[in-house]
């Protein structure tokens, strides 16, 4: 579902994706872990078609992101580190506007319904967004994801500045979406979160990937010194 192959990004000659590939197929979740400026952002950036490589593919379901950028967003959901909704409006009425926006409409019952199934209090579903809390607004996101019928989701450090609680309940959510078929690429620092929810995990550093595992070759504590030792060589 999510491909790249050979990819390389330059900025003002500097050297950010090299020759970077990995895939995710339809119900797994690759987290991405590394330092910043590692490329991570980087390499998602391409896969939404907002950045055209120096050279190598970025695809989505078989399309080319850079050539076929419309067609290929269509297929994906994006939940940044800081989701951005129409503070005006409801998260409902937010959930309606971009679902319409990609294509799809739905009921005012059933955008709650998805609303409910993503862990918003029934209470907020039409109050205005402006008032929401990280959590509610990432919870927004998945909600968007449900109703966009997405194949894919990117996520780009969506825990950050979670608290404990909401961290587990978002990931919840991703182990949700993954049982449900959908491919999952996460740019995160958490590693202890990574390790719980990915089925692959891969450590960058300078644009490429360094060290590939399964969550199930290193506990909590290896991870950290697997991690360490990677960036820091």
């Amino acid at each position: 579902m999510l491909r790249v192959t050979n990819l390389t990004k330059r900025f003002a000659g500097c050297l950010a994706v090299d020759d970077l590939s990995f895939s995710v197929g339809p119900g797994e979740l690759l987290a991405l872990l590394g330092p910043n400026g590692a490329g991570k952002s980087t390499t998602i950036n391409c896969l939404l078609g907002f950045l055209i490589p120096d050279a190598g593919i970025a695809e989505v379901d078989g399309l080319d992101c850079a050539r076929e950028s419309a067609a290929s967003r269509r297929r994906l959901a994006y939940i940044p580190e800081q989701v951005n909704l129409y503070p005006t409006l409801t998260g409902a009425e937010n959930l309606a506007y971009f679902s319409e926006l990609a294509g799809h409409r739905h009921s005012g019952r059933r955008l709650r319904e998805w609303l409910g199934e993503v862990g918003l209090p029934k209470d907020a579903h039409d109050r205005r967004v402006a008032g929401y809390s990280k959590g509610m607004r990432q919870k927004v996101g998945i909600a968007i994801a449900l109703a966009k019928q997405a194949r894919a989701l990117l996520l780009d450090e969506p825990t950050s500045g979670l608290d404990p609680a909401a961290a587990g309940d978002f990931s919840r959510q991703l182990t949700r979406l993954r049982n449900g078929g959908v491919a999952i690429l996460m740019a995160t620092h958490d590693l202890y979160r990574a390790r719980d929810v990915a089925s692959h995990i891969a450590i960058m550093r300078h644009g490429r990937i360094v060290q590939r595992l399964a969550p199930t070759d290193a506990n909590h504590q290896e991870l950290e010194a697997r991690y360490l030792e990677a960036i820091h060589p």
